[in-house]
């Protein structure tokens, strides 16, 4: 099927965007989907129910323009996912966090996951520990991911303390990104189920996104942000409270963590567990228990699991 939509009373830049930026980003969403720009005029050709409802597509984001001073690549996604009120995941558990690039919604699975969410809009500091598979690392990136696209913070930062890699480190090929980037590439791994390629790499080049070993966050003040400090049972009680310092006045911290997974030299050493100790209670703070029974990865994750803490 062909059709041509036709742009009338706007000037097509204000929707195409410089270098056809916007328009490129709302045709993502339509797979298999020509469509061609000659000055006002879009010509479509694909499966009819594609084009109907680019067109229906199109009309919001023309509306949407005629509210605001520009388009951005914000406003197209706010078109196709939706936004989602703190209310509604209050209420629902069902609520959609942000879509992910395959265009599948990403929801809270599970109970315990839920929780997360729900503590998210009520806390400024959020703890999630719990064995490995629970999917507490991936929800607060998609929290971070929604909170982003909304417009409620300017930055995400995600941070490791970098024990695993220890002294090795020297003995790897490259600067200290490529040293270090293997070790944070489950968070790359996360950020691009959620977010395009070629927009993920300019966040990462413009600071946007920041990924980083938790060393890095010495000294700084990490406000309008949210911030994920992931594999947290690898910090001992110094690092940790450097790390939950650094909170600026509007920022959301996530720290999660798996305490029966330390790598320290001494278990005892770790710091998680004794800092929810010290701090749940305080209002603001929440912590979020994971067990096994919330794994989400393969079943035959949620008896390893089980059969190795029995052996403990």
């Amino acid at each position: 099927m062909k059709k041509t939509i036709t742009l009338e009373a706007i000037d097509p830049i204000e929707i195409y965007g410089a270098g056809n930026r916007i328009l490129e980003e709302f045709c993502t969403y339509f797979p298999g989907l020509k469509v061609v720009a000659r000055g006002n005029q879009l010509m479509l050709e694909g499966k009819p129910t594609q084009i109907e409802e680019f067109g229906m597509r199109l009309g919001q984001l023309i509306e949407r323009r005629h509210q605001r001073m520009n388009l951005t690549a914000y406003d197209v996604e706010d078109i196709f996912d939706g936004e989602t009120s703190p209310d509604k995941f209050r209420t629902s558990g069902d609520a959609i966090i942000v879509h992910a690039t395959d265009g599948k919604p990403i929801r809270a699975r599970g109970k315990t996951q839920q929780e997360l969410v729900k503590a998210y809009f009520e806390n400024d500091l959020i703890f999630a520990i719990g064995p490995a598979g629970t999917g507490k690392t991936y929800v607060a990136i998609a929290l971070a991911v929604r909170a982003l696209k909304n417009r409620e913070i300017k930055r995400i930062i995600l941070t490791r303390p970098a024990v695993e890699a220890g002294e090795r480190l020297g003995f790897l090929p490259g600067d200290l990104k490529d040293k270090l980037d293997p070790y944070l590439q489950p968070l790359y791994d996360a950020l691009g189920d959620m977010i395009p390629s070629r927009k993920l790499g300019e966040f990462m080049a413009d600071g946007t996104i920041q990924i980083a070993p938790l060393a890095y966050m010495r000294g700084r003040t990490l406000d309008k942000a949210c911030v994920i400090l992931d594999e947290a049972q690898n910090t001992n009680l110094g690092q940790l409270k450097m790390f939950l310092t650094r909170m600026g006045p509007n920022a959301k911290f996530i720290v999660t963590g798996d305490a029966s997974q330390i790598d320290l030299p001494r278990r005892e050493d770790s710091g998680l567990l004794k800092g929810i100790s010290l701090l749940e209670g305080i209002k603001g703070i929440a912590a979020i228990r994971f067990a096994s029974e919330d794994i989400v990865r393969h079943h035959l994750v949620t008896k390893i699991v089980k059969a190795f803490d029995s052996a403990q």
